[in-house]
């Protein structure tokens, strides 16, 4: 059997496209330095530079706020995780219950609706006023005082109602045919949904929620407002002690570290999406 050799033809024409594909990064990366030279250029000679390099970029207080600014940084971790995974259990719970259909459960799926429309409707710094000085002024046996627990409740019940409809947009996503044949194998609404919709509804929703918990790992920044030292806070008392704003910077950087391999990850699911979909 002898061996399968390229054409001429085909050999021609993958050098030519290693050529274009070669000069089209060259013509990229001469663009990008060249803008980016551009804008290092514009910024340093400005008039205010000197003052903006002295406040925003001090090596020495950048050095000595970055400890702090990391034991913060933890408690954005954790306050994310938490956060996470209360939010994924709820979002679906409240989506799940939107799509119920029968009039007795009315009640229940206009709870949810009305869930979602409110805190989509205010805005997340709002939610975590709300909760984190409401909730402890109601002085409930139960009610959690920590400042940290409580930026988490508001959190998850904000990005809750965002992930419900990312989840219930999913679920409709979902041929009705799917759902056809569950039940003609005779299969329950329930076991149709938990076996059949949704798991096909959250492969097609991840690259969305990734981006969601993208945006969910920066707020947690708006948990400083009501008290817990996380990042943000720990920098601002810094700020405050020397009237300079490079432990900002650091806090900038900290963030910048974790939320750009998450946003390449969406990047990279949502293609590989793309590509199962022959699109």
């Amino acid at each position: 059997m002898s061996e399968w050799v390229k054409s001429e033809r085909q050999v021609e024409r993958e050098r030519v496209r290693r050529s274009r594909a070669r000069r089209s990064a060259s013509i990229a990366t001469a663009s990008t330095v060249v803008f980016l030279v551009l804008v290092v250029w514009g910024i340093t000679n400005s008039p205010g530079w000197p003052r903006v390099r002295e406040t925003f970029f001090d090596g020495e207080q950048f050095v000595a706020a970055l400890p702090d600014v990391l034991e913060g940084f933890l408690l954005n971790i954790r306050i994310f995780v938490i956060s996470e995974v209360l939010i994924l259990v709820i979002g679906l719970l409240v989506a799940l219950a939107r799509g119920i259909r029968s009039p007795a459960f009315f009640p229940i799926r206009a709870l949810a609706t009305l869930y979602t429309d409110v805190f989509r409707g205010v805005p997340t710094i709002l939610v975590i006023y709300l909760i984190g000085f409401g909730l402890p002024a109601l002085k409930l046996q139960g009610i959690p005082s920590d400042k940290a627990t409580l930026g988490i409740i508001a959190l998850t019940l904000s990005y809750g109602a965002y992930v419900a409809e990312v989840f219930r947009a999913g679920i409709e996503s979902v041929h009705p045919s799917q759902v056809a044949a569950a039940r003609s194998l005779g299969l329950s609404h329930a076991k149709t949904m938990r076996f059949v919709v949704v798991p096909q509804a959250t492969r097609r929703v991840v690259p969305p929620l990734l981006n969601d918990f993208v945006s969910l790992q920066k707020d947690t920044a708006l948990v400083a407002t009501i008290g817990p030292l996380e990042a943000l806070r720990q920098a601002q008392m810094h700020t405050f002690n020397t009237f300079d704003y490079t432990p900002y910077l650091a806090a900038a950087l900290i963030f910048i570290l974790l939320t750009i391999p998450m946003a390449r990850l969406t990047d990279h699911l949502a293609a590989r999406t793309r590509r199962r979909r022959g699109a």
